[in-house]
């Protein structure tokens, strides 16, 4: 009997319990305002504005040459070796000519360009033939990058158009570059235009193989009053607008639209630097009630 009343007991409590817990969550839930968002403000601030094309390309040197024995025989020696500086002319490789019966001097194998030694790819002894290739050289005070870029954007790359580029192998460095050469056609496989750029090296940081990403300035606008792209608004009939803060709530003030550069976009009317606007926050709209956190 003592038990079945401790239990009842235990239940009636339990029970009691669960009320009060139920009873307790519903008032403080009822505390909670509806309807009121937590917001950040953003400070209306003067920017320098860019379009960028943002683009992967290869590095090749200014000029390239690929050195062939004018002769039939074997190699007799490398004169030159990888790293080497070469006058166009000098001699590379030394071919010894393979005729039976016959003594001749040495046939040098002349190097087309001036630059660097940048791969021989022969040892001595190595039998050789007019379409065997003897040595690479290459002339890297300036350097290549290739790109492909696509077509709609070809009629914003023009020659002498500035541009930035890094490499991965040469962390933290920036190198500069201009378009040089633009292809008078669009590849119709790929649908899009061989363009070059131009960079110096004097260093000789840069090589020919290298990934570069490169960075191509489309358009420009220095000292825009802007604010970030993502707090704009548009209403059903696409006019822009922001919520800016009145008291505990946010209200419509529409802004005309300018520049655009991406991540920021200029205010050319109905803010001035200064400003305070309300970040954007899914569900708020015009006459929202907000709380201000930051």
């Amino acid at each position: 009997m003592k038990k079945i009343i401790a239990i009842v007991v235990i239940v009636i409590l339990a029970a009691w319990g669960i009320h009060w817990l139920k009873a307790r969550k519903h008032s403080a839930l009822a505390d909670v305002e509806k309807d009121r968002f937590n917001v950040t403000l953003e400070t209306v601030e003067v920017r320098d504005l860019k379009q960028e094309l943002l683009i992967s390309g290869s590095i090749k040197a200014l000029e390239e040459a690929v050195l062939f024995p004018r002769v039939e025989g074997k190699l007799l020696r490398n004169v030159l070796r990888e790293g080497a500086s070469v006058k166009k002319g000098e001699t590379v490789s030394l071919i010894e000519r393979d005729e039976v019966g016959a003594v001749y001097e040495p046939v040098v194998v002349p190097s087309t360009i001036n630059g660097i030694v940048g791969r021989v790819y022969l040892d001595a002894g190595a039998n050789v033939t007019r379409t065997t290739p003897v040595a690479f050289v290459v002339n890297q005070t300036q350097v290549r990058v290739l790109l492909d870029i696509p077509e709609r954007y070809v009629g914003k790359i023009y020659k002498g158009q500035k541009a930035v580029f890094t490499v991965e192998s040469l962390e933290g460095q920036v190198f500069n570059g201009v378009v040089n050469v633009i292809s008078p056609v669009v590849d119709s496989t790929t649908r899009t235009m061989a363009t070059e750029l131009l960079a110096d090296n004097p260093k000789g940081l840069l090589k020919s193989g290298m990934f570069a990403k490169v960075s191509i300035a489309l358009a420009e606008k220095n000292n825009a009053v802007s604010i970030k792209s993502s707090n704009i608004f548009r209403d059903d009939a696409d006019n822009a607008f922001v919520l800016i803060p009145s008291g505990d709530k946010a209200v419509r003030k529409d802004v005309k639209i300018g520049f655009i550069d991406g991540d920021y976009t200029e205010v050319a009317s109905g803010l001035a630097a200064g400003d305070k606007i309300v970040s954007f926050v899914f569900g708020i709209k015009d006459g929202s009630k907000i709380k201000i956190i930051g």
